[in-house]
């Protein structure tokens, strides 16, 4: 079986000196290899397809069979790493809280433990029968977050 952490390191020597980074290696018992990448800038195809055969070219096919898939961390997909976050400053956001809350939110700033993020609520003000709408401020520990996924929209 194909050394995870081994390949891992490989894969991240493979991209020293560019803005690329990995997200995610899996490698299963039938040596099926998952490498997720992401980047601060942007990840085209022609990309993807030289990391594969860069990636797939430091294993050796004769000792072990194995497939491998080299992919992006797309939009919808979670986000995993803090560095993610980072380059997601001013974009919205999908949260979900680990209470089951749901926030579609901008997101402002990125610390080591935590996310702020920003987002409209509807309030009841004293004396109005209507609510208004507020935009709240909030610091969310990353320990609270169950999922954040970009959010695209189209307006």
């Amino acid at each position: 079986m194909i050394d995870a952490a081994a390949l891992r390191r490989e894969v991240e020597a493979l991209l020293e000196g560019t803005d690329l980074f990995v997200v995610e290696l899996k490698v299963s018992l039938a040596n099926e290899i998952e490498v997720v990448l992401d980047s601060d800038t942007a990840l085209d195809l022609d990309t993807l397809a030289d990391l594969n055969r860069r990636i797939e070219q430091t294993l050796d096919r004769d000792a072990e069979d194995f497939q491998l898939t080299v992919s992006s961390a797309g939009v919808g997909q979670p986000l995993r790493l803090l560095r993610q976050y980072r380059k997601l400053i001013d974009q919205s956001l999908e949260v979900v809280l680990t209470s089951g809350v749901k926030l579609l939110a901008v997101l402002r700033e990125v610390h080591d433990d935590a996310v702020v993020v920003e987002y409209p609520e509807k309030v009841s003000v004293e004396g109005k029968k209507r609510k208004e709408t507020i935009t709240v401020r909030r610091e969310i520990p990353l320990t609270e977050i169950k999922t954040a996924c970009e959010y695209l929209t189209f307006k």
